[in-house]
């Protein structure tokens, strides 16, 4: 049986996944697993296809202390135990610049182009690219894929494309990516099987989780983003501002003397819903807080998720349905009812027991605009862009055993 590896890697976690290769090109999940702790509490946990867990094991915080450390764990866990020697390596990238808008096979030279976009995605950019080295360095025959979050947004327009700068600036990539690209390409997706209608027609789409953004879908392609240049702007997030005046970082250097670095540090790690609760970046312990300052905090994210559904639904010159996606989206009942309650005057009505069991359709029978929940599977997608790259690789042979 042929494997794919997805790896999704983080500051302190691997996420990784194993799709075998079913007959006509079908993937069927057969592992998902990750090591967190990475230099500190390192563990790795995996569960098989119906769920059951296959390892929870943990280890000396110096045994893996390095994210090619884990990759390193986790490939003699799955070579050892379970056979498992993929054909290709998917990875998620979080930015591909102007020069990537669609997946490609990795070499050298590419690492080196996604080298340039580190400080346009600090907390990403780096371990995304750690486990392509590592994998690189010690299996060199084995194809290796980078499937972007920019990518699917590079439908925009030029108006939505652009910032009101010299265009100089423009040529050299300063412009409004988007992220989250591969959630909304796999809801959009979805959506043609679950309202193929709706598919068609103008959807937003909202990511909602510790890195939060909307997106604005027209026939399924993506016309408008919250999200820009970085993965900074747009909603507040677990520890990220969302929109943000460019003076307060102007402000930020010129009156409270802090260094590039140190505002870089400030905008990732230390606003959105941490920065204004002063108590966690986790919604679940906001909701369950008593402080006003974590109702502060909530009323912000909703607030704001109402203000860009406006705006999105300006962009799309309408709406024809709102779907919710990603770890707050798809089990907070109480955020779901709070931003659809945003949404009455473009015409969602929520039916309270659908949203309470977490059902699909969560809007009342006879609402204008039906209001989704469609949990997102990127490793899924990552997984379908490396087999369709696999096979269209010269000599290409998916069955074809790479050491």
């Amino acid at each position: 049986m042929e494997n794919i590896l997805v790896v999704n890697a983080g500051s302190s976690s691997v996420k990784f996944q194993v799709f075998s290769i079913e007959a006509g090109g079908r993937l069927r999940r057969r592992i998902k697993g990750q090591i967190d702790g990475i230099g500190s509490r390192p563990r790795l946990k995996a569960n098989g296809a119906a769920g059951e867990s296959l390892i929870d094991r943990a280890y000396a915080a110096e045994t893996i202390s390095t994210v090619p450390a884990a990759m390193a764990v986790a490939g003699e866990w799955l070579r050892s135990e379970h056979q498992i020697h993929p054909v290709a390596v998917g990875h998620r990238v979080v930015h591909g610049g102007p020069d990537y808008d669609k997946p490609v096979l990795i070499d050298h030279r590419i690492i080196a182009n996604l080298e340039r976009y580190v400080g346009l995605a600090p907390l990403h950019q780096p371990h995304n690219l750690a486990p392509i080295r590592s994998i690189l360095a010690g299996f060199p025959a084995l194809p290796q894929v980078a499937c972007f979050d920019t990518a699917f947004h590079r439908t925009h327009g030029a108006l939505a494309d652009h910032y009101a700068i010299p265009h100089e600036l423009y040529t050299e990539g300063v412009r409004r990516y988007g992220f989250h690209g591969l959630s909304y390409e796999y809801i959009a997706s979805a959506l043609e099987q679950i309202a193929p209608d709706i598919a068609k027609g103008r959807v937003i789409v909202a990511h909602l989780g510790s890195g939060a953004s909307m997106c604005a879908l027209h026939r399924g392609q993506s016309v408008e983003s919250t999200m820009g240049f970085t993965a900074l702007d747009g909603l507040p997030m677990g520890t990220r501002p969302g929109q943000l005046d460019p003076g307060v970082v102007l402000f930020l250097i010129s009156e409270k003397g802090m260094s590039a670095s140190n505002v870089q540090n400030f905008l990732y790690r230390e606003c959105g819903l941490k920065g204004l609760s002063g108590l966690s970046n986790d919604m679940r312990e906001l909701e369950a807080s008593a402080d006003p300052k974590a109702k502060l905090a909530i009323d912000y994210f909703v607030y704001r998720i109402g203000l860009n559904a406006g705006m999105l639904a300006a962009a799309l010159q309408g709406l024809d349905a709102f779907v919710f996606t990603a770890g707050i989206g798809e089990n907070s009942a109480t955020i779901r009812a709070r931003v659809v309650d945003q949404l009455g005057w473009l015409g969602a009505s929520l039916d309270p027991v659908e949203n309470g069991r977490h059902a699909r359709l969560i809007s009342r029978t006879g609402s204008r605009i039906p209001v989704y929940v469609v949990p997102t599977d990127e490793e899924l997608m990552i997984a379908q862009h490396t087999l369709s790259l696999l096979r269209k690789r010269p000599s290409a042979n998916p069955k074809e055993k790479v050491a």
